[in-house]
């Protein structure tokens, strides 16, 4: 089992886009600081999230982190730190979260991480990879320019560029 762990951000946005359900089908299980959990039911957050973690799915577990002391994480916020601690603790796969400081951070640490764009990257790949080769080789120019603007929102441009279609198959591991 992969174990990832979901900063505040990306649950959020996927909340309110109405697509929390990509998350399940992409991972086992989510696991949510209490800090995260804190920060989607607090009073200022949207109504639907409050609804949401008011009565999470059982796919999102909610830990504590070890309160642990990294001078490197002090810009963060309490979400970001605590998402980073317990990845560190448990020794995560893969973090979810959005914050560019944050994920940063999380890099340096040696961690994956994805936001909410990565996400919804992912279950693209994973629809497109089960649509027939006619559809996807007919519509090739639509989704090279989808690989392209989706490239243009990477902070760092860094990703690949390639103008094949080999990003639509999922990447494991």
């Amino acid at each position: 089992m992969q174990l990832v762990i979901a900063d505040t951000g990306p649950i959020n946005y996927l909340i309110l886009i109405g697509r929390i359900d990509l998350l399940p089908a992409l991972f086992e299980t989510v696991i949510l600081p209490a800090v995260v959990r804190d920060e989607l039911k607090h009073r200022k957050a949207p109504p639907a999230v409050q609804q949401w973690i008011a009565s999470p799915p059982s796919w999102a577990e909610v830990r504590q982190s070890a309160s642990v002391h990294d001078a490197s994480m002090e810009a963060l916020d309490a979400g970001e730190e605590d998402a980073i601690a317990l990845a560190v603790e448990i020794h995560a796969d893969l973090i979810l979260m959005d914050d560019r400081e944050g994920v940063l951070i999380a890099r340096s640490k040696g961690f994956r991480v994805t936001g909410t764009l990565g996400i919804l990257s992912m279950a693209a790949g994973v629809v497109l990879s089960i649509l027939p080769r006619h559809l996807i080789s007919s519509n090739r120019p639509l989704f090279i320019a989808i690989r392209r603007s989706w490239i243009s929102c990477l902070p760092t441009r860094q990703a690949d560029s390639r103008d094949d279609l080999t990003w639509l198959v999922p990447v494991s591991g």
